[in-house]
C-alpha cells in the first residue's frame, strides 16, 4: 500500500494553576483568581492542539518546535505559535482538516467562552469554525485537576498531505 494522505495526530497537555497569571484558555483571557504557569502564556488547549498537529505531521512535538528555553518565546501567546504551527505543517506538505479538543479543569465553568476560543483557534488554523470543536469537562473532583491545581487538555486533530 502506497499510504495515505490523510494522518491523525493526538495531543496532550498539562499546566498548574497559580496565582499572579492570567488563565488564557483557546486565546481567550479568562476571568479567573489564578492562571497557568508556563514560558509562554500557557495556553494548555492550544499546546495541546499544537502538539496534535506535529504529531499527525511527524513533525515532533512543542518542546521541540518551540523549546522552552528560547527567551524569544517567553511569554508568547500560544496563538502565534498556533499560526507557526500551521506555517511548520505547511511547509511539510500538510494542512489540518479539523481538531477535536477537550479542557480539563474542574473551575471556572468554561462553556460561555467556547464560541470565541473555537472563533481564535480556526482563525489561526484558516478553517472553518466548524471544523474546530472545543469541550470542557470537569474530573468530578479527582486528581490534580478535580483539586484546582493545574488543567489539561487532549486534542485530536486530522490532517491531509497537500497535492
Amino acid at each position: 500500500m502506497a499510504g495515505t494522505n490523510l494522518r491523525i495526530g493526538q495531543g496532550y497537555d498539562v499546566h498548574r494553576l497559580v496565582t499572579g497569571r492570567k488563565l488564557i484558555l483557546g486565546g481567550v483571557p479568562i476571568p479567573w483568581e489564578s492562571g497557568l504557569l508556563g514560558h509562554s502564556d500557557a495556553d494548555v488547549l492550544v499546546h495541546a492542539i499544537m502538539d496534535a498537529l506535529l504529531g499527525a505531521a511527524g513533525l515532533g512535538d512543542i518542546g521541540k518546535a518551540f523549546p522552552d528555553n528560547d527567551l524569544t518565546l517567553k511569554d508568547i501567546s500560544s496563538l502565534i505559535l498556533l499560526k507557526r504551527t500551521l506555517e511548520l505543517l505547511k511547509n511539510a506538505g500538510y494542512q489540518p482538516v479539523n481538531v477535536d479538543a477537550t479542557v480539563v479543569a474542574q473551575k471556572p465553568k468554561l462553556a460561555q467562552f467556547i464560541p470565541e476560543m473555537r472563533k481564535r483557534v480556526s482563525n489561526c488554523l484558516a478553517l472553518p469554525v466548524e471544523q474546530v470543536n472545543i469541550k470542557a469537562t470537569t474530573e468530578e473532583t479527582l486528581g490534580f485537576t478535580g483539586s484546582g491545581a493545574g488543567m489539561a487538555a487532549h486534542a485530536i486533530t486530522l490532517i491531509e498531505k497537500v497535492q
